[in-house]
């Protein structure tokens, strides 16, 4: 048996597997549910009411899915041009820095000014930290793979090192956690006395603004180019190496900007627990919407979902969370098969 490849999938084709690797992922975790001993309806049930049941379940998914359209856009934009950024994480973890070195009371600026300017520095650090596996894989042709994943050891401990010390709050009654950003440097809420706040909205700008770049952009062309052939783009003309390094200041802007909301519009501080694995569950989130940048809304308000209404289901079905990693890591191995068969069919030699 060998792979043949599809020239032009029809649009069945195209949605068949995916669809089918959600269902199979449906059935699978109901397996597990029955053997943890709960109704597997019932935990669904669970999910969905914990998730979306309430006003305050829907602006609590739309909270935990606001880092994830970053990430998510951020691995997609880069996955497109075959350039594969496993780093989202410390680029997140950049952006939240630089978002606490200058919004505690540093700069001295009117608020108007002072959010925006923070925000772009923010995207500056994601995007010098990604630059560097970049370069190093156009000039010396190093796996960006191995480079992405360690930054994320390497910026975690470097992280760790200034909570310990020089940006430790001294009010922090001993915690490794720096001093609150000041109210001017807030991002505003949503709805009153709720967590949701503006940087959903940007997220959601963000994806529309990626769109636009890889559909209607000579840049988007680009990408798509190199990401379907390399050596092909590069014989049109296409200034492979360029494009790549444009890639990577795109995307590891996106993924700081998720560092940013979560200082600026969540938490207030930063820890070394501020992300909970967003920069990897990003690449789910990526794989999800076929790196589809408006897929990627709808993608991580679904990983979103099943995330929160886990932790409702945890507590009034008594079935463990990990249900849900195991659903969501289920869902990205069938979609990664899903998304080869359907630009290969399997043929019988």
């Amino acid at each position: 048996m060998r792979l043949e490849p599809i020239k032009n999938p029809s649009v069945v084709r195209k949605l068949l597997p995916p669809a089918i690797a959600l269902i199979a992922t449906v059935v699978i975790a109901s397996l597990l549910a029955m053997i943890a001993g709960a109704n597997p309806f019932s935990v669904f049930g669970l999910i969905l009411s914990g998730a979306f049941g309430s006003k305050f379940a829907i602006l609590e998914t739309l909270n935990r899915a606001t880092p994830l359209i970053f990430t998510g856009l951020a691995v997609a934009v880069a996955f497109r041009a075959k350039f594969w950024n496993i780093g989202a994480e410390a680029q997140l973890y950049a952006g939240a820095l630089i978002t606490v070195l200058l919004g505690t009371g540093q700069l001295q600026w009117p608020g108007f000014l002072l959010l925006p300017t923070i925000a772009l520095l923010a995207i500056l650090a994601g995007a010098v930290l990604l630059l560097i596996p970049a370069l190093l894989k156009t000039r010396f042709g190093v796996d960006e793979v191995v480079t992405t994943l360690l930054f994320n050891f390497i910026f975690l401990l470097f992280i760790s090192m200034l909570l310990e010390g020089p940006i430790k709050d001294p009010m922090g009654m001993g915690w490794p956690k720096s001093a609150r950003v000041i109210p001017e440097v807030r991002l505003p809420r949503i709805v009153e006395d709720l967590r949701l706040h503006w940087g959903f909205g940007i997220a959601i700008l963000s994806a529309l603004v990626v769109w636009v770049v890889q559909a209607r952009s000579t840049l988007g062309y680009e990408m798509r180019a190199v990401g379907l052939n390399k050596e092909a783009a590069g014989f049109a003309g296409i200034p492979v190496k360029r494009v790549l390094v444009k890639t990577a200041l795109l995307s590891g802007g996106l993924a700081a900007l998720a560092g940013f909301s979560e200082v600026a519009g969540l938490k207030g501080s930063l820890t070394l627990d501020l992300s909970p694995g967003f920069g990897y569950t990003g690449i789910i989130v990526a794989m999800l919407a076929l790196l589809n940048p408006l897929g990627v809304i709808i993608a991580a308000l679904f990983v979103a979902g099943i995330f929160v209404g886990a932790d409702s289901m945890s507590r009034a079905a008594d079935v463990p969370t990990y249900l849900a990693d195991i659903m969501l890591a289920t869902a990205l191995l069938l979609m990664v098969l899903a998304i080869m068969l359907t630009k290969f069919r399997v043929v019988r030699d």
